[in-house]
C-alpha cells in the first residue's frame, strides 16, 4: 500500500484548496470583481502563483505516483513534502513581490523534476530489464 503517498496527495489538494480562498480573499482586499483577473497587481500575482500551482499539478501528481509506485513509497512522499513547501513558499513570496518566488519556485521545480526523472528511470529500467 502507498499511504504516505496518498496522504501526500491529499495535502496537495488541500493546499490548493487553501490557495483558492486566497484568491477569493485577495478579489474583496483588492476590488477586483468575478469574473476579472486584472485589475490590481496585488490581487494579479496572489491569482498568478493559484494559477502556476494548478500548472504542475499535473506534471507533480503523476510524477509523484509513479515514483512511488516504481521505487518508494516513503521517499515519493517525502520529496512531496519538499513540492508543498516549495509550492507554499512560491505563494506567500509572489504575493509579496513578484521578485520573492524564485526560492519556492526552484525548490518545488527540484523536487519535481527529481520525482519525474526518478519514475522515468526506474521505468525505462524496468522495460530494458525484465
Amino acid at each position: 500500500m502507498f499511504h504516505l503517498t496518498a496522504f501526500v496527495t491529499c495535502l496537495a489538494v488541500l493546499m490548493y484548496f487553501f490557495f483558492s480562498f486566497q484568491v477569493g480573499k485577495a478579489r474583496q482586499t483588492y476590488g477586483v470583481k468575478a469574473p476579472a483577473i486584472i485589475g490590481d497587481p496585488d490581487f494579479e500575482r496572489v491569482f498568478r502563483a493559484h494559477m502556476n500551482t494548478l500548472e504542475w499539478m499535473p506534471i507533480f501528481l503523476p510524477a509523484l505516483w509513479l515514483f512511488a509506485l516504481y521505487i518508494s513509497d516513503a521517499i515519493a512522499a517525502g520529496l512531496g513534502v519538499v513540492w508543498i513547501v516549495g509550492r507554499i513558499l512560491y505563494m506567500t513570496g509572489y504575493a509579496k513581490a513578484a521578485n520573492k518566488r524564485s526560492q519556492g519556485f526552484m525548490i518545488q521545480s527540484i523536487a519535481a523534476i527529481i520525482l519525474w526523472a526518478g519514475a522515468t528511470g526506474a521505468i525505462l529500467w524496468r522495460l530494458i530489464h525484465p
